[in-house]
This record gives C-alpha cells, structure tokens and sequence, in this order.
C-alpha cells in the first residue's frame, strides 16, 4: 500500500482535478499534466539507468522518486488498436528487452538440477493430483457433467504430463555439458495491459523486474494470454529479434505443456468452466508446439 501521507501531500501539490483508481495505482489530472502514484518496491531510478545503458528507453518517465513509499511517473495514454496488431508489436519490444540485456552466465550443473527439480515437482504433483481425481470420478456410479467431461479427455492431460516429463529428461541431458546459459532484464509481469502504444512502444510496471531466464517472462506471458492470440506467429516475430537457442526453446515448450491445476469450488456450471479452460489450454498448446517437433524429427 502506498503511504496515504504521501499521496496526500502530493495531492496538495499538484491539485488534481480528476483521481482515477487503477488497482494500487493512482491517475491524477491536472492542468499541469497527468501524473501516476504507485507505491515505491524497489529502486526504479537504478533499474531505468541499467536500461539506459543498454539503449533501452520503453518505459514511463520516473518524474520523481524522493517521496517516501511513493513513485510519481508520467502518465502514458494507449491508443486504441487492434488486439492482435498490439500483441505483435508488444512482442517486438519485449524481444528487444530481451535482445538488448542479454549476457551469458557462468553456471554449474547445479543450477541446471535446480531447474529440473522444480518442473520435475510441478509435473508430479499434478499427475498425481489427476490421477486421484480422475479414481475419484471413476467411482461415480452417475458421473456429475463435470466429472464425465474430466474423465473423457483425462487421457489428453496424462499425455501431456508425460510429454513435458519425457521432454525434460531431455533436456537435461542436453544442457549437463553446458556451463553458461542466458541471462537478461526481464519484465516478469508481462501482459497487454502493460503495453502502451502512444508516441512510442512503453512497457509499464516494472517493479516486479528482474535478472533471470527470457524463458520465465514468454512462459508467463503465455499462461496468461494463450486463449486470444495467435502464439506461433508471435513467438516467430519475437525469435527473429531475440533467437534462442534450442535448449530454451525446449525448456519454454516443456514448461507450457505443463496444465494447469483444476481448482474444484463453485457451481457445477462453473466446474465446467474451470475443467474446460484446462482442456483448451491443453488443446492450444498441443497445437503450438506440434509444428516444432514435426521439423525437430524431419
């Protein structure tokens, strides 16, 4: 939360006209210019100046940040365009993020068992979560619609929880030779609603950035927009800025293949739902990554 002494003090100062609430964010309008009032997590001055270096500048103006608990930033309005015309041109901004603070890292074999003991976790956890679901539902003499949905293409989920397990092994015997591996500036908090196209290209909220995998920012980015947009031509548009290597192309397609966890509460109508939304990121992430593998194996 942001320090209410702060923003009132600052209130005072600017004397705004119009308050808009966003969240945790405060839009504040005045004759001198819109401003916006987020609470200060971290040191942006020093995560612009890195930015800077690396002739990076998609992001908001840090007007001041001598307030205590608060961060004044320029206001950036969006221009209202088309959804998939915005995905590919956020896409080539986050390539560009990704391409421009790129470095490679010195890592030993444990850092690469640390990965692969956490997918290896996630994968068995939820094959073990489905399994006793789907002996649960067998059970039902009449299965409820949800229940009969679930049983009917559990197989499809089994598939892929052992897809991303066979996949993974994979890789990681692939990358025990490997003594470095990529390294940039990610976002990590990526979606369209923190893209603005306006004078230029802006990404905004960046207090969750931080130094990591390219693979985490496009893994998250895609469990949260894998519905609406049409991934294989954005992943190609964002490859031919930023290429990866084979080893993090396999670790983002191993990582997504991985379903979500069904969470049982709610109506049975909402069951439904929540049983298809695991089926259809299934389905759309089955057909992602087929094209991959059909030339992989050519």
């Amino acid at each position: 939360m942001m320090n209410r002494k702060t923003v009132d003090i600052i209130k005072e100062t600017y004397r705004p006209t119009k308050v808009t609430l966003l969240g945790n964010v405060e839009i504040l309008e005045s004759t001198s210019g819109n401003i916006v009032l987020k609470e200060k997590k971290k040191d942006m001055k020093e995560l612009y100046q890195y930015l800077y270096s690396r002739n990076f500048e998609n992001f908001p103006t840090l007007i001041d940040d001598s307030r205590e608990g608060v961060n004044i930033f320029e206001y950036i309005p969006d221009t209202n365009i088309p959804k998939e015309q915005k995905a590919s041109d956020f896409m080539k901004v986050v390539a560009k993020l990704h391409q421009k603070t790129s470095y490679q890292k010195e890592v030993s074999l444990d850092e690469y068992q640390k990965i692969y003991d956490e997918v290896l976790a996630q994968i068995e956890y939820l094959n073990f979560f489905y399994d006793n679901l789907y002996q649960e539902y067998f059970k039902s003499i009449y299965p409820s619609p949800s229940e009969y949905l679930l049983l009917m293409h559990s197989s499809k989920i089994f598939a892929s929880l052992e897809f991303a397990k066979k996949e993974l092994e994979t890789w990681f015997q692939s990358v025990s030779e490997l003594h470095q591996y990529r390294i940039c500036q990610i976002h990590n908090h990526l979606s369209l609603e923190h893209y603005h196209k306006w004078q230029k290209d802006y990404l905004l909220s960046w207090e969750n950035s931080k130094k990591d995998s390219p693979v985490l920012d496009l893994f998250h980015f895609y469990q949260n927009e894998y519905f609406d947009l049409p991934f294989a031509s954005l992943l190609e548009e964002y490859f031919m800025i930023c290429p990866w290597s084979e080893e993090e192309k396999k670790l983002f397609f191993i990582v997504i293949s991985i379903p979500p966890k069904f969470e049982e509460k709610g109506s049975e109508f909402e069951r439904i739902k929540e049983i298809r939304k695991v089926l259809d990121y299934v389905y759309k992430t089955e057909d992602l990554i087929r094209p991959y593998y059909a030339v992989e194996q050519k």
